[in-house]
């Protein structure tokens, strides 16, 4: 198979039932990305009996309800389009399904349950929407407590484990796939035993905190962390360098976090080295930076950035982009109003910031120097062995090959 995305694979691959071909981690980005879709009155939510397959809502009238998330709008609909089509996918059935925006707790919560048959079933958290709210809660996951869609990922798990027997898979995409790890380390222990594997996928990792409060290892060896290889959302508090994949991506830098751009081959995602040298210093000072600040900065940075951002008006990142001239007016105008104390804390984490990357910067080029030296080192002993070779050869003949030149 030529490389391509996850809906290349769905049409390579759709004629295998989950029985013949197991799922996998292509597997698992196609539910994380299918749990994007607004499946409200449309699927069932805790507590209320019964499971929607995929053929089902193909036919309802109000579809298109599902793709009304602009941003991944067409892809959404290609993709759907293709597992319904699917002997894999199409008689998928989905319930439990959870979408909560609290603006005043900020907090974007959402979150699917599939069964595919069998005894396969997989618990799916929704990333990061395209709502202001939800895009400040990733913010929030800087601070050392918990955030309140954190603590509904263990709620949603513990309940939605009570509803089928057996082992089952957790993950998701972003946002969602930190989720999705907090929800296995923190989630009851019988229900933590039946997890297979957890998927996070390009998903934020934790404050020390954080981890150190859940029981992380007791799951750490199912967790699977997948990254494309200009991450900076999956790399945001990740300090565990080895514990993560690396993949191949079609486009760059941040774009990469769209899981359309994720390349395939073979059934499998195409695996690099490393992430892009420029992207982990990056990520490395944008980490540092963070866990340098203590709660009272992060809170006031976080507060005035989405103050400012919110002076906008827009309800979502749509909307904020829409009219560019008009909200980039309101944030100039919200920062002016900024008092002076707010001001000198944004001032100074700022200063702190780029004091870091200097830091960075630094030690970067004293590798670079060191590296070349190491090579002119190498090319020194290379050279005076060239010299000792010649040496040796003084004295012999040598026939030239005739070289035939009609």
């Amino acid at each position: 198979m030529r490389m391509g995305t996850m809906i290349d694979y769905i049409k390579e691959y759709g004629d295998y039932t989950f029985s013949e071909k197991p799922l996998n981690e292509v597997d698992s980005l196609v539910l994380s990305q299918l749990a994007y879709l607004k499946f409200d009155g449309l699927v069932p939510g805790p507590g209320n009996a019964g499971m929607v397959s995929l053929e089902e809502l193909d036919v309802r009238p109000d579809r298109d309800k599902l793709f009304s998330d602009e941003r991944y709008r067409e892809p959404n609909m290609e993709l759907f389009g293709e597992l319904v089509k699917s002997v894999r996918f199409r008689s998928l059935q989905v319930g439990n399904y959870v979408n909560e925006i609290e603006t005043e707790q900020e907090t974007q919560f959402s979150a699917i349950t599939c069964f595919l048959g069998g005894q396969t079933v997989y618990v799916a958290y929704r990333g990061t929407d395209e709502t202001i709210v939800g895009w400040k809660e990733d913010f929030n996951l800087a601070f050392s407590e918990p955030v309140p869609g954190q603590l509904r990922s263990v709620e949603y798990l513990n309940r939605a484990a009570e509803g089928f027997a057996g082992s089952f898979y957790v993950g998701g995409h972003s946002k969602g796939g930190n989720f999705s790890v907090y929800a296995a380390m923190n989630c009851r222990r019988e229900v933590q035993d039946r997890i297979l594997k957890v998927y996070s996928l390009d998903g934020p990792g934790f404050r020390p905190e954080i981890r150190e409060g859940g029981h992380y290892e007791s799951i750490a060896g199912r967790v699977e962390k997948i990254i494309p290889h200009s991450s900076l959302v999956g790399m945001l508090l990740e300090s565990h360098a080895e514990g993560y994949t690396v993949v191949e991506s079609k486009s760059f830098g941040l774009l990469q976090h769209n899981p359309y751009t994720w390349l395939v081959r073979d059934g499998a995602f195409v695996r690099v080295k490393g992430i892009h040298k420029r992207q982990k210093f990056m990520d490395d000072a944008l980490n540092k930076w963070i866990l340098s600040l203590d709660e009272g900065q992060i809170h006031s940075f976080v507060d005035t950035l989405y103050e400012v951002v919110s002076a906008s008006k827009a309800v979502t990142l749509m909307d904020f982009t829409a009219d560019w001239k008009k909200s980039m007016t309101a944030v100039a105008a919200a920062a002016k109003g900024l008092d002076g104390e707010t001001a000198a804390m944004m001032k100074k984490i700022v200063v702190s910031l780029f004091e870091i990357a200097g830091e960075h910067a630094k030690e970067e080029l004293q590798e670079k120097a060191a590296e070349g030296r190491q090579k002119w080192e190498d090319g020194k002993q290379r050279r005076g062995e060239g010299k000792e070779r010649q040496r040796h050869r003084k004295g012999k003949t040598y026939i030239e090959p005739h070289i035939d030149r009609k």
